[in-house]
């Protein structure tokens, strides 16, 4: 069985920060991870892998310092990795940034489909199902937990207080939640044979055969963002002190009423 797992190189949230003017991110010495739910889907699959055999191929779309990433991943034990890079892809939202990684796909082959259910830099969970219908392949998302039989995958799909169980044949699509496995960590033999190992890079020209270029990047991108802003730090709040119990409820309806929440 190959297994493909999509990951995303993306910038460490608890340093993000915003140009003022640009409302873009400042990425300029920021650390950058694997996205934290493709890392739980990645140890899914090296788990599958150990129990039915097969092999792990890990796909990332993004710059070439990504390749920091695809390092990690083959560290953690994946057999192979693809870099989708090239400039023609920039600015692509999740609509082209999916046509251009099912274009990828179908170039790599694959019988099982892992995502993340996520990025948290972008947090829309709309990439991994927009593969599966480029690739007109059955997904399951929100899976939290995932098992071989036969010719089909078993999921636990989380939804809203309770769980669903579905059995889907292959190939298709399942994304991860971060509760489907906690990632191993890198030995050092693992990152010593990590950078002997090839990271291929699939470019704009190795895709152009089966991929319109009027779909990707920018131009090809049917949303945009219009403005991105960071969270605004709030007043210092008013503490009520030496108050009974009565008169604290008294206080705190009156500054309700004062500024028309109740």
């Amino acid at each position: 069985m190959k297994i493909v797992v999509c990951i995303k190189q993306v910038p460490d949230t608890a340093e993000v920060r915003l140009d003022p003017k640009t409302g873009t991110l400042i990425r300029d010495g920021v650390p950058s991870i694997i996205n934290h739910d493709d890392k739980a889907g990645l140890e899914a699959a090296l788990t599958l892998r150990e129990k039915v055999g097969g092999t792990v191929t890990v796909v990332c779309m993004g710059p070439p310092q990504a390749d920091v990433a695809m390092r990690e991943a083959l560290a953690m034990g994946a057999d192979e990795a693809y870099l989708v890079s090239g400039r023609e892809f920039g600015g692509s939202d999740t609509y082209a940034t999916a046509t251009i990684i099912a274009t990828a796909l179908r170039k790599i082959g694959y019988d099982l489909v892992i995502t993340g259910r996520q990025a948290i830099d972008g947090d829309t969970a709309q990439v991994g199902p927009q593969i599966a219908e480029q690739l007109h392949i059955p997904q399951v998302s929100y899976a939290e937990s995932l098992d071989v039989e036969g010719d089909s995958v078993v999921v636990k799909r989380q939804y809203e207080d309770q769980s669903h169980m579905l059995k889907v044949k292959l190939p298709c699509l399942v994304t991860a939640l971060s509760e489907l496995a906690e990632p191993r960590y890198m030995h050092v033999g693992g990152i010593v044979d990590a950078y002997q190992k090839e990271v291929k890079v699939l470019g704009f020209e190795d895709l152009k055969n089966d991929l319109n270029p009027e779909w990707i990047g920018l131009k090809g991108s049917p949303t945009n963002v219009f403005m991105s802003f960071g969270k605004q730090p709030k007043a210092a709040g008013h503490m009520l002190t030496g108050l009974s119990a009565d008169e604290a409820v008294a206080a705190i309806m009156e500054k309700l009423i004062e500024r028309h929440i109740i």
